[in-house]
């Protein structure tokens, strides 16, 4: 079922496209018709004119015939003529090709100004509700103003034919703007209604179905627009659901521990090297725990942006022997000989033994840290998601919750920077790529010591 506001949107691209068509169709009117009544208005009165120089030649040659020479001009131009005489500035009729009355004419404006200035006059006029094109002259040699009047009936009969056709032609193109604006706009309306059920697909969380749209207009920038939203909901639903069964797992996992050992310690009568041992093995659950808890706190806090970070010129040399000390007790139980530190993710997915470097570098652009061990490397179907968050390989020495890589890189991120992953058998390097301020060596690169 189409919703009312389908419905509307459709009626108002059809109504769109009727005024537009419309205001076509009128502007083309308010063009053609004045200009071409302008142009038969003009073609009759340089015939005229034409015709009273021809009139005026004649009239020159028997003046004392007036009456019957007007009638004799009228017939062969096809046009009334009249003839005044000018008294005192005033002017009386003559002749005047029509006999039945001359009282029309007897204060003619062609006429009173041709008296007035000397010069053919052209003017248009109406009498008895009709329209006029008239010509007047003064005839020097006799000093008589000439008038020559006929209807524009005539010529004004084929723009009204005009005026109909384009009438016409006007309600067949509105009817089909109508019909087609209509339809097309009904196109357009389904291909929003899909739209509007994609969208509340989407808002209901049903992310399964893909939003199509084969346009190539905006409607079909909309879908894709809307395509990419899904896919990328869809990914972090996917991900919210992992989130949340390893997040319940990785507590499960302690807790049902912890809970084995607190029944184990109540039910049983253990000796004191056994509840020592046990007690030991909680407190490694109970700080397994609390960094999970931790972990999952920041992830949380990265994820609602509400973790910023202050921009400000570091020593990256010294942050590194910094937490190079911090880990140096767990480094040396391990039996890694480590100077410098960035994460403890090298010290515990590597064998024992194994060599760990930590390095600290910049050049113009550029800061970098770089942790590499001498470790078996990450295997190549690992490598694309061990910055997945709860991602773990199976087997080796995989452990923890999965969580380190993934908070070192949202942090990065946070910074503006990047985590890039290198790895093969015997060398895998984490490198921090962060930005560098501007600094005063001249090298190329400025690297810190390493340590090894």
């Amino acid at each position: 079922m189409v919703r009312p506001t389908i419905r509307g949107i459709r009626l108002r691209l059809a109504l769109a496209l009727l005024l537009v068509v419309a205001g076509a169709l009128g502007v083309v009117y308010l063009i053609v018709v004045p200009s071409l009544e302008a142009e038969l208005v003009s073609a009759k009165l340089d015939q005229l004119e034409e015709d009273a120089n021809t009139v005026a030649i004649g009239f020159a040659t028997e003046p004392e015939r007036a009456q019957e020479y007007a009638e004799i001009a009228s017939s062969v131009v096809q046009a009334r003529v009249v003839i005044y005489t000018v008294v005192a500035d005033r002017l009386f009729i003559q002749a005047d090709s029509r006999t039945t009355s001359s009282l029309d004419v007897e204060r003619d404006p062609a006429a009173i100004r041709a008296a007035t200035t000397g010069r053919m006059q052209r003017d248009t006029v109406e009498r008895e509700g009709r329209r006029f094109a008239e010509v007047a002259l003064v005839e020097h040699q006799t000093g008589s103003v000439i008038l020559l009047s006929d209807s524009l009936a005539d010529p004004l009969s084929s723009l009204h034919f005009v005026e109909r056709q384009l009438l016409v032609a006007g309600l067949i193109g509105l009817l089909f703007a109508a019909v087609a604006g209509y339809a097309l706009a009904s196109v357009h309306a389904r291909r929003i209604a899909r739209l509007e059920r994609a969208a509340e697909r989407i808002a209901s969380g049903r992310l399964d179905e893909p939003v199509v749209d084969t346009g190539h207009d905006e409607l079909g920038e909309l879908a894709i627009a809307f395509e990419r939203m899904r896919v990328r909901l869809e990914n972090l639903d996917r991900a919210r659901r992992e989130f949340i069964a390893n997040a319940s797992h990785e507590l499960r996992t302690p807790l049902f521990s912890l809970g084995g050992f607190l029944e184990l310690m109540a039910d049983e009568e253990l000796d004191e090297k056994t509840r020592r041992e046990f007690l030991e093995t909680m407190r490694e659950q109970v700080d397994r725990l609390a960094k999970l808890a931790t972990d999952l706190l920041d992830l949380s806090r990265l994820d609602a942006g509400r973790m910023s970070v202050a921009h400000e010129p570091v020593d990256l040399g010294e942050v590194a022997h910094m937490v190079a000390e911090e880990f140096r007790v767990l480094a040396e139980q391990r039996g890694h000989p480590v100077c410098r530190a960035l994460l403890d993710n090298a010290l515990v997915h590597t064998p024992e033994a194994t060599r760990v470097t930590v390095r600290a570098h910049a050049d113009r652009e550029h800061a970098y840290l770089e942790v590499e061990d001498e470790g078996p490397g990450v295997p190549s179907e690992h490598a694309p998601h061990v910055f997945d968050r709860f991602y773990r390989a199976e087997g080796g020495v995989a452990s923890g919750s999965g969580l380190g890589l993934a908070i070192a890189r949202e942090l990065v991120s946070v910074m503006d920077g990047e985590v890039v992953l290198e790895s093969q058998p015997g060398r895998t390097v984490v490198r921090v790529v962060l930005g560098a301020a501007p600094t005063s060596v001249t090298a190329p690169e400025a690297s810190a010591p390493v340590f090894t």
